[in-house]
Formats: structure tokens, C-alpha cells, sequence
């Protein structure tokens, strides 16, 4: 896998970032279908943990836009988010703000979000449960956590298997933290795909 850098990153990042956007990803990750599945609507505040390069940060903004839609894109690596400032520059939107996070805290704003999404990101957090409840106070109320994440399984695509989390351990987790499971979509081949709330 080559090394990795202190937040687990390869330090080649300019290929893992290629790797990221590679548009055979969008086959198997079909990202419409996530934010369409998710409801994400103008006007909405969403939080995308684990942002990176922007693969999800970049088709929210465009789903907010309008009515004073934002989206809060964090990530811990400084050279993920100057990928996205850079794609954000020739993107001309202006409803995202990258937002460079600690590794036990996304710093995402007290009760401003309608949606917090972590895609693949999951296994990288120090203590699962307290990241999610530090996520939960970020929603507004009737606010919502997806997390989408590789089944255990062998798979063509993802991390190697010692990096994923099972979905029962998320669960496990998402309870600890006081979430509950109020949806799940199966139209992803690799992954699973969840959505939570608090209560």
C-alpha cells in the first residue's frame, strides 16, 4: 500500500488524490444517487467530514445553492483542503467553506447543520463514539448523520481490510453515542450506507 503519512494518508498524496477522483469511481460510489438519496435541498447547511478533494463537498455546495445554502468540507490535511480550494477556484461556487479539523473534532458550528456525511472516513477517528456525539451537537435540530462506509467483505475497491469498520461496530458505536438508525440504502454495490439521528 506505500507509506502513509501521520494522518493516514499516502504520502504520495497527489496520486491518492488522482486515485479519489478517478471517474470509474463514480460507477460504484454513485455519488447523485447519494445526495439524491439524501434529500439535500437549497438552503441546507450540510457537513462533509473527511472531505478531501471535494468528491461530495463539491456536488453538495451545487445541491444547497440558493437560499443561503452552505457546506462545511473538513478535513485534517492541510494538502487535501489546498486540492479543494483550488477545484473550488474553478468551480465558481462560493457556498462552501473548507474547514481544516482537528483528528478527535470535525470543528464543525454548534446546531448550524440539516446533514453531517462521512464517507470512508470512519475508521480514521480516535474514539468513534465521542467523534459522533461531537457531530450530533452540530446538527440543527431534526438534523441528520450519514455514514457510508465498505462492507468487510473482499471488494475490487477500498482500504485494505485491517482500515474498515464493520457495520454492526458502527452501530455499535452510533448507540453509544446516542444515535439511532432512521434509514438505510442498499444501491451501493460496496458499501453500506446509513443515516442517523439523535434520540
Amino acid at each position: 500500500m506505500g507509506r502513509h503519512g501521520r494522518h493516514g494518508n499516502p504520502e504520495d498524496l497527489d496520486a491518492y488524490i488522482a486515485k479519489m477522483e478517478d471517474p470509474s469511481r463514480d460507477a460504484w460510489q454513485k455519488p447523485d444517487e447519494v445526495v439524491r438519496a439524501l434529500g439535500v435541498s437549497p438552503g441546507q447547511t450540510v457537513g462533509d467530514v473527511g472531505a478531501g478533494p471535494g468528491y461530495f463537498s463539491l456536488r453538495f455546495a451545487r445541491a444547497v445553492q440558493g437560499g443561503h445554502g452552505r457546506v462545511f468540507a473538513a478535513d485534517v490535511e492541510p494538502r487535501m483542503l489546498a486540492a479543494l480550494q483550488k477545484r473550488l477556484r474553478a468551480s465558481g461556487l462560493r457556498d462552501l467553506t473548507p474547514v481544516l479539523a482537528l483528528e478527535d473534532d470535525a470543528l464543525l458550528p454548534d446546531g448550524s447543520c440539516d446533514l453531517v456525511v462521512i464517507v470512508d472516513t470512519y475508521h480514521h477517528f480516535p474514539d468513534g463514539p465521542a467523534f459522533l456525539r461531537r457531530l450530533a451537537s452540530a446538527l440543527k435540530p431534526g438534523g441528520r448523520i450519514a455514514n457510508i462506509d465498505f462492507h468487510e467483505r473482499e471488494l475490487p475497491v477500498g482500504p485494505p481490510p485491517a482500515h474498515k469498520v464493520p457495520r454492526a461496530r458502527f452501530l455499535g458505536d452510533a448507540k453509544e453515542a446516542g444515535l439511532r438508525l432512521v434509514a438505510e440504502h442498499e444501491f451501493l454495490p460496496f458499501q453500506y450506507f446509513l443515516v442517523l439521528e439523535p434520540g
